[in-house]
């Protein structure tokens, strides 16, 4: 065998289990294997994990954090017009060399999938230009899925369904929309309809950024999951924010839950994002913002994290660390369980790959060699200590390392190491 992981811990709770990598490919997961491997590392119990996977992003804006100014209120509409201030001094040298950067420090946290969503509401293309550029840049090491995002609204920004064509042509993934930010109601449920339709012709996946709002009548998502099942479109469907959710009344969740549901249309939610930007307009009691997270996961919706923002126009904070994604998301759904904790993991990991269509994925016989080892002996401290990386690998070779977290102490009568795990 090309390497060999010794005395792992895995996600859905096994311990002491080997695993075996050969031409980029797991060969063999199982307790003690008797094979030998060119290069062997023990993993000393610590988790193995397949690489997180961010499902919402925004990678054409992403470290343009002060450029042309910082968002002085924090809110969601101000970084939509500091975008569009933005937009006409964008180059695509600026654009890639701030998308690679993040590309760096994705591999770093072991996060090796990204769908970001690309403005196609310019008619330079030049961001689309640009996030292909990158693609094809850190396709050895990163799936990076691109959507074709109508900022400005499909059909209020004249010629953005010519563009979004175009994007698509050039070699964009997926289709995606802003029904809510469209003039009137009707014309979100007509912007739903259309994109849709162009979806099913095209043999395309959606993703639609849908009702974040805080207003409980933006209901684009029952449209969504309508023309979903009509078009056949099940399993490729997904809405992310969905915030207004949370002021939906009960009785109207209700219904919509098993629609959803039966449609096969994910859910994304973006938790350091929604608690962020939503409820702007509350005093007190403030709505929380994300949507009805474990609500959806009972249903049997599919729901994933994604990470959305960091050092934008939106969000001047963030990492590229899908733990803390996590982390914030299990507070904010108060999902502290310890099961509900493992599916808040989960959310960064097994689902959004799923959500993606991600092939090779997991750990097991025939799956890629894309893993990370954690500083942690499970899925909940991973999410409790946002733990060190100590190695990615992807397809079979490590591509980043890091030492485990610990701090030197001057303490009387205390050792003189620490780490942050109980009991080590």
């Amino acid at each position: 065998m090309d390497f060999v992981i010794r005395n792992a811990s895995l996600p859905d709770g096994r311990r002491n289990i080997d695993i075996a990598i050969d031409g980029g490919t797991i060969a063999a997961v199982a307790e003690r294997l008797p094979l030998q491997g060119a290069r062997e590392f023990d993993a000393e119990g610590d988790l193995v994990t397949p690489p997180f996977v961010d499902a919402h992003f925004h990678m054409d804006a992403t470290l343009s954090v002060g450029l042309p100014r910082v968002n002085a209120s924090g809110t969601l509409l101000e970084g939509i017009s500091l975008w569009g201030e933005l937009k006409p001094s964008l180059t695509q040298d600026a654009l890639i060399e701030r998308a690679m950067q993040y590309c760096d420090w994705a591999v770093a946290r072991g996060l090796l999938a990204i769908r970001s969503h690309v403005d196609i509401c310019d008619d330079r293309l030049l961001a689309v230009e640009a996030l292909l550029e990158v693609k094809r840049r850190v396709a050895p090491y990163l799936d990076l899925q691109l959507v074709a995002f109508p900022q400005d609204g499909i059909l209020r920004s004249p010629g953005a369904f010519a563009n979004l064509k175009r994007a698509i042509g050039m070699g964009v993934d997926v289709v995606g929309g802003i029904p809510h930010f469209e003039r009137t109601m009707q014309e979100g449920a007509a912007s739903v309809k259309l994109l849709c339709k162009y979806a099913a012709e095209q043999g395309l996946r959606v993703d639609m950024h849908c009702d974040e709002s805080d207003d409980p009548l933006s209901r684009h998502i029952e449209t969504l999951a309508y023309e979903t099942q009509r078009l056949g479109l099940q399993g490729r469907v997904a809405g992310s924010h969905l915030t207004s959710m949370h002021s939906m009344d009960n009785y109207y969740v209700s219904k919509l839950l098993p629609l959803i549901a039966e449609a096969g249309v994910a859910a994304i939610a973006n938790p350091l994002i929604n608690i962020t930007l939503q409820g702007r307009h509350d005093s007190y009691p403030k709505r929380r913002g994300m949507t009805r997270v474990p609500e959806l996961m009972a249903a049997g919706v599919d729901v994933a994290f994604g990470h959305d923002c960091v050092m934008d126009p939106w969000y001047s904070l963030g990492s590229a660390d899908m733990l803390e994604v996590a982390h914030m998301g299990l507070h904010v759904a108060q999902m502290t369980g310890q099961e509900a904790m493992h599916r808040c993991f989960l959310a960064v990991t097994e689902t959004p790959a799923n959500i993606l269509g991600l092939t090779g994925y997991g750990i097991a016989p025939g799956c890629h060699a894309d893993l990370v080892l954690l500083d942690a002996g499970s899925t909940v401290e991973a999410i409790r200590l946002r733990a060190a990386r100590r190695l990615v690998m992807r397809r079979g070779a490590v591509v980043s390392e890091a030492p485990r977290a610990s701090a030197t102490l001057n303490l009387p009568g205390r050792p003189g190491q620490t780490g942050f795990r109980l009991g080590r």
